[in-house]
């Protein structure tokens, strides 16, 4: 079971009863020590708290990673919610930050989705367990692939797991993680094509590339070597364990579980190249039982900004969550 422990970090006698603290903590989950960011108005006064899980693989509390840099809007999202008068608890995922690898630090090919649960796991259950934390009033908030642990939560009956209050799927996985990516290569490739940076010769072979590959990962846990047009950078045979457990994780199954009448904001955007609107109907069915509040956001990127490019390059540009995030939450946060 996953354990807790808050690091000390002192207050000013000083501060007013209202003066928001960012207090460094850390918590255990399954051998790994996370360190995470818990903010939170200074005195113990019960009241809504928020637990936010950044993006998929190597991203930290703040929403920065390796491959797209300092993004930080995890912490825009942090900075929001005490704005509105709701504590939250963001942390460093395994291998981001000062949580680091830990004792994956030998084997770090054993990091996949399991992991990431346990810790979001222990994370909710870290912020439960602080005096200032009101327990029918906990809400969890998640992008990308981190709307799975989310929704995993939300599902939890183990013994002492805490009620999820409401859920924000910011931009989540619709379906299986492999079939999104499968999707969205045809789509490049059928770009390519359309702008004569391709032949259909060379798209199609991509497509069989990269179609032999998913059906190898499934059927044997393992991934070619080499993969065209830079794939091997999302699947690839020291990745494999964590993409193939991604990929067994069915969202809609997730969803269904969810407890009946459960608040659910749900965004997607015309501009998001991992979750477009058109693509959402199985996730919005299978949360048809929950209170659910779609919200089809126009132009805005998958890390929450004003881009109808959605490119890469653009997500560590300095800038406000989008206004049209912020309207939907504003009409969310009090349920």
């Amino acid at each position: 079971m996953a354990t807790a422990l808050l690091l000390v970090a002192g207050c000013s006698k000083t501060e007013s009863p209202n003066t928001w603290v960012e207090d460094e903590v850390t918590f255990v989950a399954d051998g790994l020590t996370i360190y995470g960011t818990y903010r939170h108005q200074h005195g113990d006064q019960q009241g809504p708290a928020a637990l936010l899980i950044s993006e998929s693989g190597r991203t930290d509390r703040n929403g920065d990673n390796n491959v797209a840099g300092p993004i930080g809007n995890m912490r825009q999202l942090a900075e929001y919610l005490s704005d509105h008068g709701v504590a939250s608890l963001r942390y460093d995922k395994v291998g981001t930050g000062k949580t680091g690898l830990g004792p994956y630090a030998s084997h770090p090919a054993d990091v996949g989705s399991a992991v990431y649960t346990s810790g979001a796991k222990a994370a909710v259950r870290f912020l439960a367990g602080e005096a200032a934390t009101d327990p029918k009033r906990i809400s969890v908030y998640a992008l990308g692939e981190g709307t799975v642990h989310a929704m995993t939560l939300a599902d939890d009956t183990s013994a002492g797991a805490p009620r999820v209050h409401s859920l924000g799927l910011l931009q989540p996985l619709a379906g299986r993680y492999l079939d999104l990516i499968t999707n969205r290569v045809r789509n490049d490739v059928a770009a390519a094509v359309k702008s004569g940076q391709k032949t259909q010769a060379q798209a199609d072979k991509t497509i069989a590339d990269w179609n032999a590959a998913v059906a190898q990962a499934r059927t044997t846990s393992t991934a070619p070597a080499t993969l065209p047009d830079g794939l091997s950078a999302i699947l690839n045979p020291n990745n494999v364990k964590a993409v193939v457990e991604s990929d067994a994780i069915d969202p809609l199954k997730l969803a269904a579980a969810i407890p009946a009448g459960t608040p659910v904001l749900l965004t997607c955007s015309d501009s998001d190249g991992q979750a477009n609107c058109a693509d959402m109907k199985p996730l919005t069915d299978a949360l048809d039982h929950t209170s659910l509040s779609l919200v089809a956001l126009k132009g805005v990127n998958h890390v929450l900004r004003d881009d109808p490019t959605d490119n890469v390059g653009n997500y560590s540009k300095p800038a406000p969550l989008s206004p049209q995030l912020t309207a939907a939450l504003n009409g969310f946060i009090n349920n």
